[in-house]
């Protein structure tokens, strides 16, 4: 397994469009909207100043793309050209399969993390304290296998053709509608009803936590590992079934 971990390491390395959309491209948005307005305003209620709440929200837009898109697409095409089947006949466990793409995955989503941080940190003069860097960091990179588990079941779920369109509606839905892009509280009220049981919405909310020296919400938490568990779940599923067709 530890083979093919670093296969799919050297794979991602190697693909220059995903590595900028995954830790260039957010750090360019960071800096656009970072640099509208009064650097010294706040954000609602959060007492964040505008560099600092974007900020969490481009990192974890960052490690979004990294372990969704990454994932979905890849484990599709592999499925459609034989790859996969290949692989089952040699000893990787199934499980070793997917473990080594939630693993290369979360990997690659810790430059985009940090390249955020770094940024903000000196072009947009980010004070924080280094327990709470530390904090960020881990906080941001853990959550972002919730996401790495929905990137394998879509893998999954999908056909190479189709799998495609279906990441972008749901990347891009989940990033919007979470609050990712803009602060939920801009939405309608009957969207911000929604918006807070998504877990991008959970998942910056952690961060901003974490900014604010407070303790995440319970609610977040939940959101957090109940969608864990359901995407895990129906990948879980989704394997066993491939499996069974093959």
């Amino acid at each position: 397994m530890n083979a093919l971990i670093k296969l799919e390491l050297a794979r991602a390395l190697r693909n220059r469009k995903f590595l900028f959309f995954s830790v260039i491209y957010p750090s360019i948005i960071f800096l656009l909207v970072a640099s509208q307005g009064d650097t010294s305003q706040t954000v609602d209620d959060t007492g964040l100043s505008v560099a600092a709440y974007v900020m969490v929200s481009m990192a974890s837009f960052g490690a979004l793309t990294a372990v969704l898109m990454g994932n979905s697409e890849r484990i599709a095409k592999e499925r459609e050209s034989g790859w996969v089947r290949q692989l089952r006949l040699t000893t990787l466990p199934g499980r070793g399969y997917v473990l080594a793409k939630t693993a290369s995955a979360a990997v690659v989503s810790l430059p985009s993390i940090v390249v955020v941080f770094v940024i903000a940190a000196t072009v947009k003069d980010v004070r924080l304290d280094a327990w709470q860097w530390l904090a960020l960091t881990g906080a941001i990179w853990a959550g972002s296998l919730v996401f790495a588990a929905l990137g394998v079941a879509i893998g999954y779920l999908a056909s190479g053709d189709a799998v495609r369109p279906i990441t972008m509606i749901t990347y891009f839905g989940l990033s919007i509608l979470g609050g990712l892009w803009w602060p939920s509280s801009s939405f309608p009220t009957w969207l911000q009803n929604i918006a807070k049981w998504l877990p991008t919405h959970a998942y910056a909310a952690l961060g901003r936590a974490i900014e604010q020296s407070q303790a995440p919400k319970t609610q977040d938490i939940a959101i957090l590992v109940v969608f864990f568990a359901l995407f895990v779940g129906g990948a879980a599923w989704l394997y066993r079934k491939d499996t069974l067709k093959a």
